[in-house]
This record gives C-alpha cells, structure tokens and sequence, in this order.
C-alpha cells in the first residue's frame, strides 16, 4: 500500500497549482491532506470523488482555517471525525480510518508561533493526541499517523537549528514531546530509512528558502513498534510543488 500525506495550505489554491496531476501521477491508495481551509459547502466538486476516489472531510468552526481531508481508493470499516476530547474537535484536525490492517489517524497538529495561548493548545493537544493514541493501542490496534506535526525533533531535521531554539516549531518543550512519543512505542519511519541531513518537507515562501533548501523537517508518518517490519520505505516528495509544504509518502505491506 502507497500512502501520500500533504499539507496543501489550502485545497483551492492547491487545486490551481496541479492537485490533480499529482493526484493521477503518484495514484496512492490513500493520500491524507491538512489545511484544507475549506467548509463543506464550500468542497469543490473535483474533488469530492476525483479520479474515482472516496474522501472524508473534517473542517474548522472557523471559515478558512485548518481541515483535514482524506482520499482513499478502497473503503474503510469505519471513518471518525468526532472525539470524546473537546480539545480534539473543533478545529477539524483529524479524520481517522478504520483499516482492515491498521488504523490510520490523518492530523494537523497546531502551529504554537502565534502566542503563548496557542503554544499552551499545541501542547495539551500533543498530549491528548498521545492519550488517545496509547488508548487506541490498548484495544488491539496498530497504528499510523501521519500529517504535519509542526515540529522538527531533532538539530538534523531543519537548516538552522541555533537560530530557532526558542521559536515554537523547534522548542525544547515540542521537541521533548516527541522523544515521548518514541518512548511509548511509537515510530518515526522516515529515520528508518534515511539517516541523511538536509530533508526537510516544508520551506518559507520567503528569501527563495525552497530553491536554496533551508527547510524544516514537521511532517511525519509515525507508527506504532508492531508494524516497522511491514515498512517498506519512508520518503519525501520534494519536487513536487504546489504548496509551502511538500508530500510525503509511505509504504507498507498489508
């Protein structure tokens, strides 16, 4: 099974840029996007069944803000967009699917940089994310989530590590998150794969920061330890264009 996630900042604007295309061109059997910045009335049409795709859609109380989507090629048992934790709802941050061989969560997590307030929501929602994540795991299922987590872990996973020390994205708080998140089980499946420095999935549009690589490393596929023998690779799309974030794909046997 190929899976593709995208952080698309926004469906529309992607949809003009060749969404398509990459779609027909890559044919995943599931492709899981984030910031889709949409309301269902507002899904277009193209894209609600695109080249004989399903999708399942979760969107923000506010207009133009965040939203996760994912298309799939073969149906789930089950799709949830709905979680007993407040702080899960609301912002249309995650859709999940049932998998005959795993669970899938698709998730943005939050952008911290805007103030202190919303640094404190990134947290609890990290740590609610890895309750649910733990409870999940605890019933029997094996897991992959990917999406942007809007943290770059490690000195190797953006270009200029000293100058973001204290900027939300790279902060010693975020970054200890996800060494818990690895100490409970569960796996970063790009580092399998490729130890090299100099990866990075998502650039600013300012100072050409995309032509000359100085990039940071926030989108991630996860899994939990009972599937790493089913991995087959982790990778990023780098040359595929269209947002300020790049794809990135996974593939695993099922």
């Amino acid at each position: 099974m190929k899976i593709l996630s995208w952080n698309v900042n926004g469906l529309r604007a992607v949809l003009k840029k060749g969404f398509l295309d990459v779609l027909k061109k890559e044919r995943p059997d599931i492709l899981g996007i984030q910031e889709t910045k949409l309301q269902q009335a507002q899904i277009p049409p193209e894209v609600l069944e695109p080249l004989g795709y399903k999708s399942a859609w979760n969107f923000a109380e506010k207009k133009g803000y965040s939203g996760t989507a994912v298309f799939y090629r073969t149906p789930p048992s089950n799709v949830k967009t709905g979680f007993d934790a407040a702080i899960l709802n609301g912002e249309g941050r995650i859709v999940e699917l049932e998998l005959d061989s795993f669970t899938l969560l698709n998730i943005y997590f939050p952008n911290g940089q805007m103030s202190d307030e919303r640094l404190e929501y990134k947290m609890a929602f990290y740590d609610e994310c890895l309750g649910y994540c733990n409870r999940l795991r605890s019933l029997g299922k094996k897991l992959i989530i990917m999406g942007d987590y809007n943290t770059a872990h490690k000195a190797i996973d953006l270009a200029h590590p000293k100058a973001n020390e204290e900027r939300s994205g790279f902060l010693p708080m975020e970054r200890a998150w996800i060494d818990t998140f690895i100490a409970a089980g569960y796996i970063d499946t790009f580092r399998l794969f490729h130890p090299e420095p100099e990866q990075y999935t998502w650039w600013t549009y300012r100072m050409n920061a995309r032509e000359k690589n100085v990039g940071w490393r926030i989108d991630y596929f996860f899994a939990s330890e009972d599937l790493q023998h089913r991995i087959d690779d982790s990778y990023i799309l780098p040359h595929i264009l269209g947002s300020d974030h790049c794809p990135i794909g996974l593939s695993i046997k099922i």
